[in-house]
C-alpha cells in the first residue's frame, strides 16, 4: 500500500519538461538561428564595403592636397597615397585604376564579394568627394 501511495505521489509531482515541448524549443531556437545568419552573411559583406570606402577616400584625400600644392593631379604612388594596411578585399586599387587630367581624376576599385560573376564597383572624383557604389554586388 506504501508503493501504491508513493508512486501516485510521485505522478502528481510533475516537475519537468516533455520530449514533444523540448523538440518544440529546439525548433524554434533552429529558425531563429537561421533567419539570424542571413543578415549576418548580410553585415559581413556590408563591412567588406568599409574598405574601398576608406581606400578611395585616402586617394581622394592624396590628390586633393598633391593639386592644392602642384596644382595639377597626379598618379597615387607620385601624390603620395598609400594604404594604411594592404587590402584584402580590394586589391586592385593604385594607379592602374585611376585616371587623370591637369583638372579631373577618377579612382575606382571592385572586387568579388561573393559567388556570383558580378563585381562590387566603387568611384570616387574629384568632385564627389564620397565613394560611390556604382555596381552594388551585395543586393
Amino acid at each position: 500500500m506504501n508503493s501504491v501511495r508513493r508512486s501516485a505521489e510521485f505522478m502528481g509531482n510533475d516537475k519537468g519538461f516533455t520530449l514533444i515541448e523540448l523538440m518544440i524549443a529546439v525548433a524554434i531556437i533552429g529558425i531563429l538561428a537561421s533567419i539570424a545568419a542571413g543578415f549576418f552573411g548580410l553585415y559581413m559583406m556590408k563591412s567588406k564595403q568599409s574598405e574601398a570606402k576608406e581606400l578611395l577616400s585616402s586617394i581622394y584625400t592624396a590628390e586633393s592636397v598633391y593639386f592644392a600644392e602642384k596644382s595639377t593631379y597626379d598618379l597615387p604612388s607620385v601624390a603620395g597615397f598609400a594604404p594604411s594596411s594592404p587590402p584584402r578585399f580590394y586589391t586592385n586599387i593604385g594607379d592602374a585604376n585611376f585616371s587623370f587630367t591637369a583638372t579631373s581624376f577618377t579612382a575606382s576599385c571592385s572586387t568579388n564579394l561573393d559567388t556570383d560573376a558580378a563585381l562590387d564597383a566603387w568611384v570616387v572624383t574629384d568632385i564627389s568627394r564620397q565613394p560611390v557604389n556604382t555596381f552594388n554586388d551585395i543586393l
